[in-house]
């Protein structure tokens, strides 16, 4: 069947997402190995993606490793130049979508405070026809609810769309509600998926 609508993760597939890459920068390697290993620096993230408060749970989280208090903080202070830079090829994606009239979605585990700045500072943000936004939601992926939401609100049923994630276990969520799917590994087979699923020109990127 050919998909009636597709569906974009945000972090690693149209935006890179790799704080372990800023610490290597801000701290070096192995204070980061270290700290990372002391601290669920990403069960704090899936907090804020479930919709906690962004800077009262960074900072509330430093306050318990005050070893760490500044590196924490980082994760608030500094969380623009984790998610950075934009992936044009995926973003030209996208908006060659758009063009054809094609219905673009966004799934994304992301907190409310952080997509607020993402958005300023990625203006494609702003484009798709809908976004589901896990802070909004209340939910991240690969919870199956999610997935189900996301169904029920766009009325469409989950064979006709078409789904791209960079982590594995949230590509398997959505093929196990029989939604057609792509793992993200970069940019070019993202775009011989669609070629292929007959949604867009080879040549269009």
């Amino acid at each position: 069947m050919q998909p009636q609508a597709v569906i974009f993760d945000i972090g690693n597939v149209l935006i890179e997402w790799q704080p372990e890459r800023y610490y290597d920068r801000a701290i070096g390697a192995e204070r980061r190995r270290a700290m990372f290993a002391e601290v669920d620096l990403h069960g704090m993230n899936d907090a804020v993606d479930r919709g906690e408060n962004f800077r009262q749970k960074i900072y509330a989280t430093a306050e318990e490793y005050p070893a760490w208090r500044d590196e924490i903080r980082m994760w608030h202070d500094h969380w623009l130049e984790m998610a950075a830079p934009e992936i044009p090829q995926s973003v030209a994606l996208l908006r060659a979508l758009r063009a054809k009239g094609i219905p673009v979605f966004a799934l994304s585990n992301f907190g409310i405070g952080t997509f607020e700045i993402a958005e300023a500072a990625y203006p494609f943000l702003s484009e798709f026809d809908r976004r589901y936004i896990s802070g909004h939601m209340g939910v991240i992926k690969p919870d199956a609810e999610i997935y189900a939401r996301l169904e029920a609100d766009c009325g469409l049923s989950a064979q006709q769309l078409l789904f791209t994630d960079d982590r594995p276990d949230n590509i398997a969520a959505a093929a196990a509600r029989g939604w057609q799917v792509h793992l993200f590994e970069g940019p070019g087979g993202w775009a011989d998926c669609l070629a292929g699923h007959g949604l867009l020109e080879r040549a269009a990127v």
